[in-house]
């Protein structure tokens, strides 16, 4: 299991205790402050991705001294973990209310509102701190007159959306707001920034997930359509034997290859049960 696992879920998914979700973390002025921080300025995000690319020039000694401090402080204030849908529908079922609001991640990276984080409470969303913290924070991609705001949505309505998402290739993680308060689950995708600082700058500011995929040869046909919606290269086709392989140690486990797979040939297993990659987060 993962690191939070052990720490923050008593050998468990810690992303399953609901303790991990309660409104009284948000009493903390220090992580209520955190938030507002967090949401008020996109252009932030953006600019400290670019500066992985100026770290990842650096020498290879440097590298080894700061990535671990910034990973160090990451796992402290804002982390993540990959999570596939069958975890998603059981966070769902503990909690009290969603409300689904545009992703900081795409303001950033693509100036446009798209509507891929949804946040989490154990309690009614019209007494929730975490709702009134956001609508505070003031910024106009949020709030402002030309977008929908934040959007309360039914768990039924928002697992629905979660599959559909999940048929556009977009994966699930959930994040926590000065650990071990988890604030909401996002959905990802190449425009993310914990991805594109996770795959792309070396920087895994997010756990892969509990489980890695796997194909029942047998049962592919071949078509590869979960390699196109594979997020993290980890399909690879033989033309040989016209079968596609998984590699468990490039997996994230989030499960998404199985919605494009016609002929229900992926499977997730427990990452635990899979020695070359038991120990890889």
């Amino acid at each position: 299991m993962c690191q939070f696992c052990h720490q923050h879920g008593e050998g468990k998914k810690w992303y399953l205790k609901a303790e991990n979700y309660a409104e009284e973390f948000l009493s903390d002025m220090r992580r209520s402050k955190y938030i507002q921080h967090f949401f008020r300025d996109p252009q932030r995000l953006k600019d400290r991705i670019d500066l992985l690319d100026t770290l990842n020039r650096m020498p290879a000694f440097v590298q080894a001294v700061i990535k671990p401090a910034i990973l160090g402080r990451m796992k402290k204030m804002h982390h993540g973990q990959v999570l596939p849908i069958e975890d998603v529908k059981e966070i769902f079922g503990f909690a009290n209310s969603v409300v689904r609001l545009p992703c900081i991640c795409r303001q950033a990276s693509l100036g446009t509102e798209e509507r891929f984080c949804y946040g989490l409470s154990m309690v009614p969303v019209e007494v929730s701190k975490l709702k009134e913290i956001v609508e505070a924070v003031g910024a106009d991609y949020l709030t402002g007159p030309d977008v929908k705001g934040l959007e309360v949505v039914s768990k039924e309505e928002a697992l629905e959306q979660f599959k559909e998402l999940e048929k556009k290739s977009l994966f699930h993680s959930v994040w926590t707001f000065m650990t071990p308060f988890i604030g909401g689950i996002c959905n990802c995708d190449d425009d993310c920034m914990a991805m594109k600082a996770t795959v792309k700058k070396s920087l895994p500011v997010m756990f892969r997930a509990e489980y890695v995929a796997g194909v029942i040869p047998e049962m592919c046909n071949g078509c590869r359509n979960c390699l196109r919606a594979c997020q993290f290269g980890a399909i690879s086709f033989s033309l040989a034997q016209e079968k596609v392989s998984i590699d468990a140690l490039r997996c994230y486990g989030c499960g998404v290859c199985r919605v494009h797979c016609k002929n229900d040939a992926i499977t997730l297993t427990d990452r635990g049960m899979i020695p070359a990659a038991a120990d890889i987060w």
